[in-house]
């Protein structure tokens, strides 16, 4: 409803007399923070580097440590996640505890 209004640590609407609490409408709008293992934030179409060699469901060929993996995109809603594409692996989905800025 557009008459609604926040009082204290809730909102409040005027029209149902319905009152809910702010915390759980500003979680729902608040951005993630994607971090490497350094700390450092990521964003979409940075590259980065894996630290360890992985092993890659599906298929028969391990990332290496050192491979680098470009123009990364943020995971909607998850913010220990990235997707990203190798040289020669397609469609990776990839923790963050596992990769470095490049």
């Amino acid at each position: 409803m557009e008459n609604t209004y926040p009082d204290g640590d809730n909102f409040i609407c005027p029209d149902c007399s319905h009152e809910w609490p702010q915390v759980a409408a500003s979680s729902d709008d608040a951005e993630l923070v994607v971090r490497d293992v350094n700390g450092n934030v990521l964003n979409s179409g940075d590259s980065v580097v894996v630290i360890k060699d992985l092993k890659v469901k599906g298929s028969s060929i391990p990332l290496k440590q050192g491979t680098v993996i470009r123009h990364i995109r943020r995971v909607d809603g998850d913010a220990e996640h990235i997707e990203g594409n190798s040289d020669k692996i397609k469609g990776l989905v990839l923790k963050v505890c596992f990769l470095k800025k490049a």
